[in-house]
């Protein structure tokens, strides 16, 4: 695991642990079962998909390597000018220390649109599953370079159980070696080397013929136009995962709609 992977591992426990104190698994379970009904998040990047390009765009403040990244920072407004510009489903970055993300930003957002929305975040325990569905998140990301293979198997058993969609992310071939012996037939393939933080399109051409045809395959990271689009499907790619290039963007709506090729 990396350093920077190790630093967050160890801020994210203590995390948890606290936020268990504050509130106790049986009660945020209660909030859970009380919580809006799921939107099925790959079903809509399966639809989306079909007809053209699924995108699962991106709300996000900052990053480790970044820094800010949007000043004017209104989860709620771009949110609908996502879904405006067709963007199939949203992730939104709940991770303070390195993201200044916030549960609030996923709430608000999620209230103002009809789109399904994945919780962005370090998952390491049940609890923050069971948090994610109290706060009215779709789905889930499984980082397979976080996580041993027991503890993903348990975080999935957890987010199927609460009807949630699990998307697994990898970097190699061996992460995708682990990730397909997981039930979730969602696969992201980041194009960040998490050691060198160097970006390749040729990661997804590298693994993408690893991943059955019958799986829904999400490519993350360093794609910036439609043209990278047009060049991840041919090796099999055709749902998107891209926040950075589009939240630099002034008009939000309108970017989007071009990423997509509808304009």
């Amino acid at each position: 695991m990396t350093n920077i992977l190790n630093k967050i591992k160890a801020y994210k426990i203590k995390e948890v642990k606290d936020r268990k104190l504050k509130l106790p698994m049986p009660i945020m379970e209660e909030k859970a079962k009380c919580a809006s009904e799921v939107r099925g998040f790959q079903k809509a990047l399966m639809l989306a998909s079909s007809k053209g390009f699924g995108l699962i765009a991106e709300i996000k403040k900052a990053s480790p390597s970044k820094g800010i990244i949007r000043n004017k920072f209104e989860p709620e407004k771009l949110a609908i000018s996502y879904e405006k510009g067709g963007a199939a489903c949203l992730s939104i970055l709940t991770d303070a220390p390195s993201f200044q993300g916030h549960e609030n930003y996923l709430i608000k957002a999620r209230k103002k649109v009809n789109l399904p929305v994945l919780r962005k975040d370090f998952m390491l325990d049940p609890y923050q599953i069971v948090e994610a569905r109290s706060i009215n998140s779709d789905c889930i990301l499984i980082i397979m370079a976080f996580v041993s293979d027991a503890l993903a198997k348990e975080l999935e058993d957890v987010a199927f159980e609460y009807k949630m969609d699990v998307l697994i992310e990898v970097h190699n071939e061996d992460e995708l070696e682990r990730a397909l012996k997981l039930r979730s037939t969602l696969i992201g393939i980041n194009n960040r080397n998490l050691k060198t933080f160097e970006v390749s399109l040729s990661t997804t051409k590298n693994l993408a013929k690893l991943v059955p045809l019958d799986y829904t395959l999400v490519s993350e990271s360093g794609i910036f136009s439609n043209a990278d689009l047009l060049h991840l499907s041919k090796f099999g790619a055709r749902s998107f995962l891209i926040g950075e290039s589009l939240m630099r963007e002034e008009n939000v709506e309108k970017a989007t709609a071009e990423l997509l090729g509808r304009t």
